[in-house]
């Protein structure tokens, strides 16, 4: 699908691999440990969104007496180094994902099944004049909807 000033709709692809995941985490000085492992692997082996709760779940069963705290901080953590994604849904809450590695690109989500695509077209390309001298740091757009499969099934 492309229209004039819009953009390219592709399937998601390009997130980072474990071993991309823990590289990061070292980069920034953080210890390697088995339960680091097991998180970047949580992550690289699901292609849907994990809530901190999921997350816990799974690490739980290998780590009988990690916390949540634990789990939930170390979330926020690789969120803040761009090896994971944020998105807030509205029936869902926070969920996580592995970040998209190879380009500049925001997100189609479905409300139902949450499948996601990415979606090449970013409004903040376009110049603007921001009040207050505002210097833009970062970003984020996403589109929440109903992907075609939910569309046809709710007729």
């Amino acid at each position: 699908m492309t229209k004039k000033g819009m953009g390219r709709v592709l399937s998601e692809q390009g997130h980072n691999s474990d071993q991309e995941m823990l590289a990061t985490m070292s980069r920034h000085g953080w210890r390697i440990t088995d339960q680091r492992r097991t998180l970047a692997q949580i992550f690289t082996s699901n292609e849907g969104y994990l809530s901190p709760k999921d997350v816990y779940d799974q690490m739980s069963l290998k780590y009988p007496s990690v916390s949540f705290d634990t789990v939930y901080r170390n979330l926020r953590m690789l969120s803040e180094m761009n090896v994971l994604e944020q998105f807030y849904f509205m029936e869902g809450g926070l969920k996580f994902k592995a970040s998209c590695l190879d380009h500049h690109h925001h997100h189609l989500i479905c409300i139902n099944c949450e499948k996601t695509l990415t979606f090449e077209y970013c409004p903040m390309e376009q110049q603007m004049a921001l009040p207050g001298n505002y210097k833009i740091l970062n970003h984020r757009f996403e589109i929440y909807g109903l992907c075609e499969e939910c569309q046809e099934s709710t007729v």
